[in-house]
């Protein structure tokens, strides 16, 4: 039987070289402009909201528009429409704007789109991951066999932490869950952890009246003495300890947990220590500022995200672990399908996730671009930029309220001034900078982090201006 011609492919979505490399330079001239006018302009939104819900929705999709237009179109809303990470300006949140050869990864992944499941169908792009996440582990000190994979979050890397502890626990976990144990399990962290824990807690299924949080020192670090009762009493009532999760660079501080007391605890009690270096992990890079994680490398598993000081495109997460055999117990799955379902580092037999992107192409090509001196010379310059913000605030009478040299500098205007959250409505008003307001031991305190790699000295003068003129 004949079988009838083809139509000719989606010409929208598959367009001939030549009109492909039209839009293409097009697009990279757009955005190159579009940086440029940002820089220029505020570091908060100035959409008019009201007009972009009814040109959006205008987009009924029961007619195409020509790519150009519509390519215009998104670069505008998004020029206008949010929050600009990538002003050198914003002093917010863990969100740097993306290094260069990040930037090209990812044209470079979508260009070629492997499917990074199994070594089998990506054996290049596995074994670039699997390279940076050993030089990785070799920086922080983790055993040589020290394996991990990328992961979307560093929410997701901490998960996996959760689910190679209770796997570790008991033999019986993978196949019967918490009912195996003999009691009610628990994790536990610092009252001043990342808030993602408890999301953690309530999808594993240990639920959230597991997760303890631990007091805190008086400036932001967990108290291990603390730790150690709250383990013990835990025991004496019958719980089951599975995972102490310390952080190094919190949130909200920058506060490194005391690791190798935390460390020492966990291993008396063959608890699972990880260490989520979300943030603070970028220190390993300098020489200078790495002995502030010191204790890392005891630990069982660490979480690291290059999207945040690593300056990676977003999502660009890492878990890295001294104990492959755990990885493999907790993600086995058996799937005749795939390419080479018998491979020890298929990602789909070693994570969460089944298909996903080459996320670890952004950091190699980073990595390869700048070499570790690089990178430790971009953090290192963080952390420059914090303290001269420091100094000058210092100056003017406002008083530093943490002592962290991860480029997160927290304070309280001087006496007399209006609080913290109307200082930095204000400021965010003016669009003049962007930071935050945080929590620091139960207080409101302003929160600056330098996480812009272009950041200059005007703009750090900036802030400052619209801080004083703010308060």
């Amino acid at each position: 039987m004949s079988a009838e011609p083809l139509e000719p492919p989606v010409a929208a979505l598959f367009p001939e070289r030549a009109a492909r490399e039209q839009v293409e330079d097009r697009l990279t001239r757009a955005l190159a402009a579009a940086a440029e006018r940002v820089l220029k302009g505020p570091v908060m939104p100035d959409i008019d909201m009201t007009e972009f819900r009814r040109d959006l929705a205008a987009f009924d999709f029961a007619a195409p528009r020509p790519l150009d237009e519509v390519i215009d179109w998104a670069i505008g809303r998004l020029e206008h429409g949010t929050v600009h990470m990538t002003h050198p300006r914003y002093f917010g949140l863990f969100n740097p704007p993306a290094s260069f050869p990040a930037q090209v990864a990812d044209r470079i992944s979508g260009a070629f789109n492997p499917q990074l499941a199994s070594s089998g169908s990506s054996p290049a792009p596995v074994a670039i991951e699997q390279h940076v996440i050993r030089g990785f582990a070799q920086r922080a000190g983790l055993p040589g066999e020290s394996t991990g994979h990328f992961t979307t979050s560093g929410s997701e890397a901490n998960y996996t932490a959760l689910v190679c502890a209770l796997t570790r626990a008991d033999p019986k976990f993978a196949e019967e869950g918490v009912r195996a144990f003999p009691g009610p399990v628990a994790m536990y962290t610092s009252r001043e952890c990342q808030p993602a824990w408890h999301k953690i807690a309530h999808q594993s299924g240990i639920g959230r009246a597991a997760l303890r949080l631990i007091a805190t020192d008086g400036a932001g670090r967990m108290d291990a003495r603390a730790l150690a009762e709250a383990v013990s009493e835990d025991r004496r009532r019958g719980i089951v300890p599975v995972l102490i999760s310390t952080t190094a660079g919190t949130t909200g501080a920058g506060m490194v947990d005391p690791l190798a007391a935390c460390a020492a605890i966990a291993r008396e009690g063959n608890i699972w220590h990880h260490v989520d270096a979300a943030w603070g992990g970028a220190a390993l890079c300098s020489e200078r500022l790495r002995g502030e994680l010191a204790g890392i490398e005891l630990a069982d598993s660490v979480t690291i995200d290059a999207h945040k000081w690593l300056a990676t495109t977003m999502g660009c997460g890492m878990f890295i672990t001294r104990d492959p055999a755990i990885t493999s117990e907790a993600f086995r799955v058996g799937a005749e399908f795939m390419p080479s379902s018998a491979s020890s580092i298929d990602p789909y037999l070693n994570s969460v996730q089944w298909s996903r992107r080459f996320m670890g192409l952004r950091l190699f090509l980073s990595l390869a671009a700048a070499g570790w001196r690089g990178y430790g010379a971009h953090v290192e310059r963080a952390a420059q930029v914090i303290a001269s913000v420091e100094a000058r605030l210092a100056a003017l009478g406002w008083s530093v309220v943490n002592d962290s040299r991860l480029a997160i500098l927290c304070v309280l205007p001087p006496e007399g001034s209006a609080p913290v959250k109307e200082i930095v409505r204000r400021m965010l008003a003016s669009g003049r900078a962007w930071s935050a307001v945080a929590k620091l031991e139960g207080r409101d305190v302003l929160r600056i982090c330098a996480t812009h790699g272009e950041t200059s000295m005007a703009d750090v003068e900036e802030l400052v201006a619209a801080l004083e003129a703010a308060r």
